[in-house]
């Protein structure tokens, strides 16, 4: 178990029932997956700026990441259908507990002047989406051997069944939200 799993079982699932007033324990809002995506539009024309990509990616969650391809083609941007666009990865379990510890803990506080996480990512059903306008803030990734500075989407996908709870749910795990 995780140092940030077993912080939610100890204390953040208890603060939870306590507060919302839940008749059952498993109405507790609770993680289910974090997703991570890249998108690369000149990726299509340069194959080296996809391949970087996915190893960064892949170094930092720990899981191989997967390729994503164009679904139709659109004459303006140069684009045919199959091209390579970006990459994604899929966290659960483990991996997803210890990529929102680095995240909370190590790679928010590196971004310069950073005032909190603002809360207009949340979608109505208690998931949250963040962007993040460099991967250099990561700790695992060399700022020397990155050659294009990349943006990555973080979306953390809870059981929360309102923002109000999922927001509660992720300020309880440290995620930094603005005042």
């Amino acid at each position: 178990m995780t140092r940030l799993e077993q912080i939610y079982q100890e204390k953040v699932s208890p603060e939870l029932l306590k507060e919302y007033g839940y008749s059952s324990p498993m109405q507790i809002p609770r993680l289910e997956k974090i997703s991570l995506n890249i998108g690369l539009g000149e990726g299509s024309q340069n194959q080296k700026i996809i391949d970087d990509a996915v190893a960064e990616l892949t170094s930092l969650s720990a899981q191989k990441a997967v390729v994503t391809r164009a679904k139709k083609s659109i004459a303006s941007f140069k684009l045919r259908e199959g091209m390579p666009i970006g990459c994604r990865v899929t966290l659960r379990h483990e991996r997803m507990w210890d990529f929102l510890d680095k995240l909370v803990n190590f790679a928010l506080p590196r971004v310069r002047d950073f005032r909190g996480v603002p809360d207009r990512g949340f979608d109505g059903r208690g998931n949250f989406t963040l962007g993040i306008k460099e991967l250099t803030i990561f700790p695992e990734l060399e700022i020397d051997k990155v050659e294009f500075v990349k943006g990555l989407n973080v979306t953390i996908v809870t059981s929360a069944t309102t923002d109000k709870e999922g927001k509660t749910l992720l300020t309880l795990l440290g995620m930094p939200f603005r005042k």
